[in-house]
């Protein structure tokens, strides 16, 4: 399961990571609202865990903003604030539920594993952009009747390209998603990744393409008419 965590204080932050990844539970951790939307809107979380009190985006404004965009991820929202009101402003955001500070770790994944099981049938199995199928089951790239195996980090940018299909993603935060906030890949790192998925996008079959936009990052194009951006 992947969750992405939202949370400005760096030790509770880092507690919280600590404690989901014994769960084995893959862990994305951003510390401030704006960055938290941007990562959120990719759509490739099973959870969100969301402080309240954020800088540049209060955790309010980001759950309600993600609910207009359409996404669905389940929302825990955390806060110190124990107000009946305070509680009512969150869920009435979009968040699932409100878990007050301090909690006990074991109450923080109660609360998650409740939030997975009320997802159910919801959780995506799949993501799609044009003809290309990424299962995100058995992390195999799919096209029509041909399919190839991925490896993780292969899977991971595929997981990031398909879900933003049509957008860019700029270079950081792929290493980011893929490598981690505190690993230490480079922009070279993501060019060969890029260039071992667009041989398998080719094994498959796939009329998808990925742009690069030099010195910003990739774009997914999953149509015969990519906009003719540079390779490299």
């Amino acid at each position: 399961m992947h969750v992405l965590i939202i949370e400005d204080d760096l030790r509770l932050s880092q507690a919280l990571r600590h404690i989901m990844q014994e769960s084995g539970y893959d862990v994305d951790l951003v510390h401030d609202g704006a960055d938290g939307l941007a990562w959120a809107e990719s759509g490739i979380y099973d959870v969100i865990v969301c402080d309240v009190m954020l800088p540049k985006k209060d955790g309010f404004s980001l759950v309600a903003e993600l609910r207009r965009g359409g996404v669905s991820t389940p929302v825990l929202m955390l806060t110190a604030r124990d107000a009946v009101s305070d509680k009512v402003c969150g869920l009435d955001s979009g968040a699932d539920t409100y878990l007050t500070k301090p909690f006990a770790p074991a109450e923080l994944m109660a609360n998650i594993r409740a939030l997975v099981r009320r997802q159910g049938e919801v959780v995506f199995e799949k993501l799609e952009a044009g003809d290309v199928v990424l299962d995100l089951t058995s992390e195999d790239l799919v096209c029509g009747e041909r399919d190839i195996h991925l490896s993780h980090k292969e899977f991971e940018l595929a997981q990031v390209l398909v879900a933003n299909a049509g957008s860019v993603v700029p270079k950081g935060v792929i290493i980011d998603k893929v490598w981690g906030v505190d690993s230490s890949a480079e922009d070279n790192n993501v060019e060969a990744y890029v260039s071992f998925l667009r041989k398998k996008l080719r094994y498959v079959g796939s009329s998808a393409k990925i742009e690069a936009l030099r010195k910003v990052g990739y774009r997914l194009v999953a149509s015969d008419e990519a906009a003719g951006g540079a390779s490299c």
